[in-house]
């Protein structure tokens, strides 16, 4: 049967005090509704529809790019409202539909899975966890640990609220049957809003039962504030880490280090302590990454070495058994296998090829105010320390550069390029200077 999501968006998410929406704040460097929406996708479900408000552009924008759909939600009249606010999209959808919310960065797409698997026994499923908040409806079962009834804490008597199992308000069931019980849904609560809990009430009424899906706490968590936001970061963090050292990646202190979301670190491949990887690395097996140094965009090949305190940039292919080191950084740029630059340099919008040597303090001019150039470097030539290269420039291949250049013009191959200006000596100038300087300082005194 086809499967999709409906992802509850629309909050005003006040309590964030940003100007951001809350669900495009970042986890792992990725919006937290991308990682719902993936995770939906991750569990089958064809079409994912966003339900926004109407001043939530922002949200709609993103969920067009990653190819979701997304719907207005008019007017603030609670959760069931805002899940039927999708009823028109999906009126022709013959399937079923999978009801969450937007702000759960940590939800996992087997747990999605499970839920659609669940309504084998029942027509609908919720998904609930283990904690004693009392920010938390409680779920209530009954025969076959079947769903009896959600009760809000501040409604539940001595004995419910002494029940640890909690409504994650996520729910699945046959896309028509849904639609058709929120639009049944009536508002006759204190706050006068339309709640998607009170679902399986109207299903049961009809003898519909609901099966309860247990989930771990931690992928529950919805971010509502600043502080919820860096426990999901943590929480990401630790999956994160968990998942590279199982996947044989060498680690030495894994709690400094820093993932994407879409960080790919090959097994056996080694990062140091302190390292942070922004969105779209790539680290082959048999490469380290040493302690302090940042990544973001970049391939760092099989045997190569980064850092330590090493930047790579977007666009950045570090060939196999190349070395960069401390206080490099690199950008928009390709490395040739087995090319050393061990200390001190910038390199960007460079090709560099095999077996080269980039000295100490090289740079690769390579911004005119207006454009960048590229700077070609051919196999196994020599950058002496110092050395600005000044784009467009291609140096040969085999070709040295002496130490303090400026090279402004193409260095053919094997050829050896100097421009600093001829050394003169004054025999004797140290002893006059220091004489005239002391008798300076006599005079004064």
């Amino acid at each position: 049967m086809m499967r999709a999501a409906v992802i509850l968006a629309a909050g005003m998410g006040t309590r964030m005090k940003s100007a951001t929406p809350k669900v495009l704040h970042a986890v792992a460097g990725y919006p937290i509704l991308g990682h719902v929406i993936k995770a939906m996708r991750g569990a089958g479900c064809a079409r994912v529809v966003v339900v926004t408000s109407p001043d939530g552009q922002a949200v709609r924008d993103f969920a067009r790019d990653v190819d979701a759909e997304s719907v207005v939600q008019d007017r603030q009249l609670g959760t069931g409202h805002a899940a039927a606010s999708a009823g028109g999209l999906l009126k022709d959808f013959a399937g079923e539909v999978v009801i969450c919310y937007g702000d759960m960065p940590l939800m996992l797409p087997q747990t999605i899975a499970a839920s659609f698997a669940a309504r084998e026994r029942a027509a609908l499923s919720i998904v609930a966890f283990r904690s004693h908040s009392t920010a938390y409806g409680r779920v209530i079962r009954g025969e076959n640990d079947l769903l009896d009834r959600i009760v809000e804490y501040r409604d539940a008597n001595a004995q419910e609220r002494k029940v640890d199992l909690c409504n994650a308000g996520i729910l699945c069931a046959e896309a028509k049957s849904f639609f058709r019980w929120a639009g049944a849904l009536e508002n006759d609560n204190a706050q006068r809003e339309y709640y998607l809990t009170d679902v399986p009430r109207l299903a049961k009424a009809e003898g519909k039962r609901t099966a309860v899906v247990v989930a771990d706490e931690a992928e529950m968590l919805g971010v509502n504030s600043r502080r919820e936001l860096a426990e999901a970061e943590a929480a990401m963090q630790r999956r994160l880490r968990a998942s590279a050292l199982d996947a044989g990646v060498g680690m030495q202190a894994p709690d400094t280090v820093y993932f994407s979301h879409d960080t790919l670190l090959e097994p056996d491949c080694r990062i140091g302590p302190y390292v942070v990887f922004g969105a779209g690395v790539t680290v082959r097996g048999g490469a380290e990454i040493k302690a302090f140094s940042h990544l973001e965009g970049a391939e760092v090949r099989a045997g190569a070495i980064v850092g330590p305190y090493a930047r790579l940039r977007p666009g950045t292919v570090i060939g196999e058994d190349a070395h960069i080191g401390n206080f490099v950084e690199v950008k928009k740029s390709r490395i040739g296998k087995g090319t050393k630059a061990n200390h001190l340099a910038y390199l960007g919008d460079a090709e560099v090829g095999a077996g080269a040597n980039i000295g100490a303090g090289t740079i690769t001019c390579n911004y005119d105010g207006f454009d960048k150039h590229e700077t070609r470097i051919g196999d196994g030539a020599f950058i002496g320390s110092d050395t600005a290269l000044v784009a467009p420039l291609t140096v040969g291949d085999g070709a040295y550069v002496g130490a303090g250049s400026v090279v402004i013009k193409d260095v053919a191959a094997n050829a050896l390029a100097v421009t600093r200006a001829e050394q003169r000596e004054v025999a004797g100038w140290v002893e006059k200077f220091r004489a005239r300087k002391k008798a300076e300082k006599e005079k004064k005194s």
